[in-house]
């Protein structure tokens, strides 16, 4: 039963978050009552975890998306802000140390399974999509280091080949 102020409580909010959570077989965890942990598996980010807590009046939505960059800071807290201002229901953030989140807050009344898969759909493309552009600004010389560190050593360059374009010389930049 919602509450006469319109938020609905925890155990609701539980029910309609866990159906569409099974509803989009995606593996989630429910370590405690308005708490979820869901796994959002993706291509250029292989999985992005995102949690799920119920608060007082709203649904926070927070995913962690990488952490703190190694270098160029500015250009990607640059890059991360003008893509806030297109998307939807979440933004990008950054915790005390600079690590990469992408933070939302939805009202109780619109936590509904349509809007969850809305949301989670936008956590997912935004951590997926831009995954690789953030590795290149924040991580670009680590990057670059590894693949003359594998080349070397006849070492695989399988999950780095989406660098190459940047991180192998004989490419020509």
């Amino acid at each position: 039963m919602s509450r006469p102020d319109g938020a609905r409580t925890t155990a609701e909010l539980d029910a309609v978050i866990e159906q569409t959570l099974r509803d989009s077989e995606l593996e989630h965890e429910h370590p405690r009552p308005g708490a979820w942990v869901v796994d959002l598996p993706g291509t250029k980010k292989l999985k992005t975890v995102c949690g799920l807590i119920v608060g007082e009046h709203s649904l926070r939505v927070e995913a962690f998306v990488c952490r703190q960059p190694d270098e160029n800071r500015e250009q990607l807290w640059t890059y991360l802000l003008q893509h806030n201002a297109r998307m939807y229901g979440v933004a990008y953030s950054i915790d005390g140390v600079g690590d990469v989140y992408l933070t939302g807050r939805l009202p109780h009344a619109a936590v509904t399974s349509d809007e969850l898969d809305r949301i989670l759909g936008a956590v997912l493309s935004y951590a997926d999509d831009h995954f690789n552009t953030m590795l290149e600004i924040g991580f670009g010389t680590s990057i670059r280091r590894e693949w003359e560190w594998r080349v070397k050593r006849g070492e695989s360059l399988r999950n780095l080949e989406a660098f190459a374009a940047f991180a192998d010389p004989t490419r020509g930049a």
